[in-house]
């Protein structure tokens, strides 16, 4: 059995350096890349191919289901592995459909992720087994549209309206997003409305609670 080599995908540093550690000591697995961003991600994806894409969701720039969608677009064959601390359904369904093939949480990692790297690397799905009960799915499955996760539909945003979004959760006032995403006050506004009309939230506190995964949209 040959090397599968890993990309990791993490904004945060210390949890890239954990991952490294903990897949160095495992025979036959090998990190080749990391990525801090999905634009990063997509970029290194192309340019290494990796067996298996190790994939956060919550990162700053490009959040990882978007990448995941443009990493797939661009080659159809990669084995996306998502590795997050969010269990809410809302995130599970977003990753799915991107077409992620297995969904690990941070918590279990110790236990659940050589094992998880291993099924997605020889085309089976994995989900974490507290996620596959309440879905009622089979942790390790052949990925197919017959044994998708049958999951509550998430209100579709465009990947400006996920990024105007992510860094609403993560406290930055319109101004400061303007400037993270080059774009002026006004076209912020624009895009925070359209993602409250969206999800119908219309305050800032249930946008965040929205995006951590704690509140579900009441339009969806």
């Amino acid at each position: 059995m040959g090397t599968i080599s890993v990309l990791l995908v993490d904004d945060h540093p210390v949890v890239r350096q954990g991952l490294q550690v903990l897949l160095s000591g495992e025979a036959g697995v090998q990190v080749i890349g990391e990525a801090a961003e999905g634009f990063e991600a997509i970029s290194l994806a192309k340019k290494y191919r990796p067996d298996v894409i190790l994939m956060d969701l919550s990162m700053p720039q490009m959040n990882g289901v978007d990448a995941t969608r443009e990493i797939l677009r661009q080659n159809s064959s990669a084995k996306v592995l998502v590795l997050t601390t969010y269990g809410h359904d809302k995130f599970v369904t977003q990753a799915v459909e991107a077409g992620a093939i297995g969904y690990v949480l941070k918590q279990s990692a110790g236990h659940d992720l050589i094992k998880a790297i291993r099924e997605v690397h020889a085309g089976r799905s994995y989900f974490t087994p507290s996620i596959a009960r309440r879905l009622s799915i089979n942790p390790k499955t052949k990925p197919s549209k017959a044994n998708r996760p049958r999951l509550p539909s998430a209100p579709t945003l465009t990947l400006r309206e996920s990024q105007v979004l992510q860094l609403i959760s993560d406290g930055f006032p319109n101004k400061q997003i303007a400037v993270e995403l080059g774009i002026s006050i006004k076209t912020v506004e624009k895009h925070r409305q359209r993602v409250m009309n969206k999800l119908g939230i219309h305050e800032t506190a249930g946008l965040t609670r929205y995006a951590l995964g704690l509140e579900t949209s009441p339009s969806g």
